[in-house]
């Protein structure tokens, strides 16, 4: 299902890049950009659902700690970049993306 959903975000962003009159490579390289960036991005979720914002570390044979989840900040820093793309590009992220997102809210 992720992989439609994928496909349906791409086809979205360049239907409203067609839609604009823009057209070539670069925009849609930067396109495949974003889609790279939103797969990460799941990833990133999927791992803060998994062990939470904070995680064990082992820092000696018998010495352990806690330790805030690096996915928090690198999720932070990817959602920037992928909004820095759209903006870019002059898009918005396509309902398909926005669906998703408030489907996860409510788990």
């Amino acid at each position: 299902m992720a992989k439609h959903k994928k496909t349906q975000i791409r086809e979205d962003l360049i239907d409203q890049l067609e839609r604009k009159g823009i057209y070539g490579s670069h925009y849609i390289d930067l396109i495949n950009d974003y889609i790279s960036m939103w797969e990460i991005k799941n990833q990133l979720i999927e791992d803060i659902s998994e062990r939470g914002v904070s995680v064990r570390y082992q820092n000696g044979k018998a010495q352990w700690g806690y330790k805030k989840n690096d996915s928090i900040s690198e999720l932070n820093k990817t959602n920037a970049q992928m909004l820095k793309i759209l903006n870019e590009l002059g898009l918005k992220a396509s309902e398909v993306e926005m669906a998703d997102d408030e489907d996860d809210e409510e788990m």
